[in-house]
This record gives structure tokens, C-alpha cells and sequence, in this order.
């Protein structure tokens, strides 16, 4: 999927605005959630997002959902990271 695909996949199935995120080398958020469900797309660099003490490794092109309230944490990589993040609340 490239990113035009996910951007019309992403307004399909009802999320809100894109915005866009860049997190430097190293950059780690500790275990969060959020209240909205998250749609996000790899444009640049990567990270390492933990789920449940399962590590998914997220470079680019990757694109991952889930749901609000999930615990999870981010650890970016080398590189730093770019990503599209789309939110749908409700």
C-alpha cells in the first residue's frame, strides 16, 4: 500500500483528519493509550511499537491500526521517524 492508497482507505473507513508526525533517534514513549482508535502509515525511518509484549517492527510503507484504550509504547529507530496518523473516535 503507498501512502495515497492508505489516505483513501484511511478517509473510507471513517478516520479523521491525517496529521503528521516526526520523532527523532532513540526518541521512547513509555507504555500509553490513547482514547480514539489509531491508524498510522510509515513514510520515513521506523520504530518498534510493543503490544501486549509483542514488538511489531514498523518501517516504511508499514501501516497499523488498533484500537482505543490498547496499551502499547513506541521506540524509534536510528533514523528517526516519519508517520500519518489518523484518528476515529466513537
Amino acid at each position: 500500500m503507498n501512502e495515497t492508497e492508505w489516505r483513501n482507505q484511511a478517509q473510507q473507513d471513517g478516520y479523521d483528519e491525517v496529521i503528521t508526525i516526526d520523532w527523532g533517534a532513540g526518541l521512547f514513549n513509555d507504555t500509553h493509550t490513547h482514547d480514539f482508535r489509531v491508524n498510522l502509515f510509515i513514510v520515513s525511518g521506523g520504530m518498534m511499537v510493543t503490544i501486549d509484549d509483542e514488538e511489531i517492527a514498523c518501517g516504511v510503507g508499514y501501516n497499523l491500526t488498533f484500537d482505543a484504550g490498547l496499551p502499547h509504547s513506541e521506540l524509534v529507530g536510528p533514523d528517526g521517524v516519519s508517520f500519518l496518523l489518523a484518528r476515529k473516535t466513537g
